[in-house]
């Protein structure tokens, strides 16, 4: 809902903050090494994450406390995301594979592992129906869980990135060739080519706005650029600070948007912002 945000970093815990007001909540401890990724469910009560102790975590918000931990990835896990009901994590890692685990079952082992790539997965999301990843591989593949299709669009370039447009129609990708792609989602076209920013070594996000306007990404240079859609133009360049700026994620619903850098996240918003 906009209302909260998760970090997670090398010091292996993570936070839940209230970003408006700029203050801690909680922090979660159960990691071995750095977190990598954490992700919220649809009613705020559990949090799944997942680091470079190859595990996945799912936690109690309320609680802070670890409710189950799943162990099977080969190497660090990149990313994590709930299903829409927050009854299954999927977790992508270097290993190359996507996990699916159950989050109400007993048992260890994933109730699916999808392992096309041939490089390590840099990024996951998912639909109401399906699963996408970016993988190192230059691979964007879209899984449709109603079809039990893999629909796979070759970029060349690893990806760092990938995200569904709002409308669901469209998927964009950043890659280590300093380059965004937006795609068709049906037929693989390409819409769209976005650059200016500086992205060759790190993993960094791209976004696209709450109003499917403007595509967004991080940089190294320490700047994070929005471009028009449409035009392809840029229309803003923000000025974060000296390093890299690793992440960036937008409101759900309002113009605002939350960056990582060197241990600081930043809240950018409008004058008018009002939170809900």
């Amino acid at each position: 809902d906009g209302n909260y945000c998760l970090t997670c970093g090398s010091d292996k815990t993570l936070k839940l903050w209230n970003p408006h007001k700029g203050t801690a909540l909680r922090t979660y401890q159960g990691h071995g090494y750095e977190v990598l990724d954490a992700a919220g469910s649809f009613d705020n009560s559990q949090i799944c994450s997942g680091g470079a102790d190859k595990a996945v975590a799912l936690w109690d918000v309320s609680t802070g406390q670890v409710v189950r931990k799943y162990r099977g990835h080969a190497g660090k896990v990149n990313c994590v995301q709930f299903n829409e009901e927050a009854t299954v994590i999927v977790s992508g890692s270097i290993d190359s594979t996507v996990r699916c685990w159950d989050c109400r079952s007993r048992r260890p082992d994933p109730i699916q592992v999808l392992d096309e790539a041939k490089d390590g997965i840099s990024s996951v999301k998912l639909s109401a129906h399906e699963i996408l990843t970016g993988s190192v591989d230059g691979r964007v593949r879209r899984y449709d869980l109603r079809t039990g299709q893999l629909c796979s669009d070759y970029i060349g370039s690893p990806i760092t990135s990938v995200c569904f447009s709002k409308d669901g129609q469209c998927v964009l990708a950043a890659s280590l060739d300093s380059t965004l792609r937006l795609l068709d989602k049906d037929t693989g076209e390409l819409l769209g080519e976005y650059k200016g920013h500086r992205s060759t070594t790190y993993r960094l996000d791209c976004v696209l706005n709450e109003l499917d306007t403007h595509v967004g990404c991080a940089s190294e240079d320490g700047h994070v650029y929005f471009w028009d859609l449409l035009e392809g133009s840029l229309a803003l360049s923000l000025p974060v600070g000296q390093g890299v700026v690793q992440s960036l994620a937008f409101h759900p619903s309002l113009p605002c948007l939350l960056v990582a850098t060197q241990g600081q996240v930043t809240l950018w918003r409008e004058d008018t912002f009002q939170p809900e």
